[in-house]
């Protein structure tokens, strides 16, 4: 399975992560140092739980982290998919609510990050079209520039399952 389309024309961010919400970071493998060379992003202990969607061997996190991972695509999304994004989303939440620190990862750190943040914001109160665009505020511009992923948000993560499941 192909989990990263090559998208040349996409920069790599300029950090490793970037807080949306107290508490609730997001993140990717790769960014852009100081040096402007590309820079692998490895967590070690600076977070209590860590999603990854994207795992790449030697990116951490330290042992005893809470690590929970559900490699997806970074393009359509089956079902099964969809309800573990909505998994992850309600297991960020919870453990906002436990005053924890999560980071959400992907390769960079945009589309598949930003589709379980954004669900996780949409959760926890807000609008849908607030959730985009402070992730793309705080992330990057580029964030969440997969067209699908914001589809699924707008319609809705439970409707998008159902109507991909009916497919199925």
């Amino acid at each position: 399975m192909r989990t990263r389309r090559k998208q040349p024309d996409v920069p790599a961010p300029d950090s490793p992560w970037s807080e949306i919400v107290p508490g609730l970071w997001m993140g990717g493998h790769e960014f852009r140092g100081h040096t402007g060379q590309l820079e692998f992003a490895v967590v070690r202990g600076e977070f209590d739980l860590v999603q990854t969607l994207l795992r790449l061997p030697g990116h951490g996190p330290d042992p005893g982290v809470e690590h929970h991972v559900w490699a997806i695509p970074d393009g359509p999304l089956d079902g099964t998919q969809l309800a573990g994004v909505m998994r992850l989303a309600q297991a960020a939440g919870e453990a906002l609510d436990e005053g924890r620190k999560v980071l959400v990862r992907c390769y960079h750190g945009y589309n598949r990050s930003g589709l379980v943040v954004a669900h996780a914001l949409v959760r926890r109160g807000h609008a849908t079209e607030e959730a985009i665009r402070l992730i793309r505020s705080r992330r990057s511009p580029w964030a969440l520039h997969n067209e699908l992923f914001v589809d699924y948000l707008r319609a809705g993560l439970s409707t998008a399952r159902l109507l991909e499941e009916l497919a199925e």
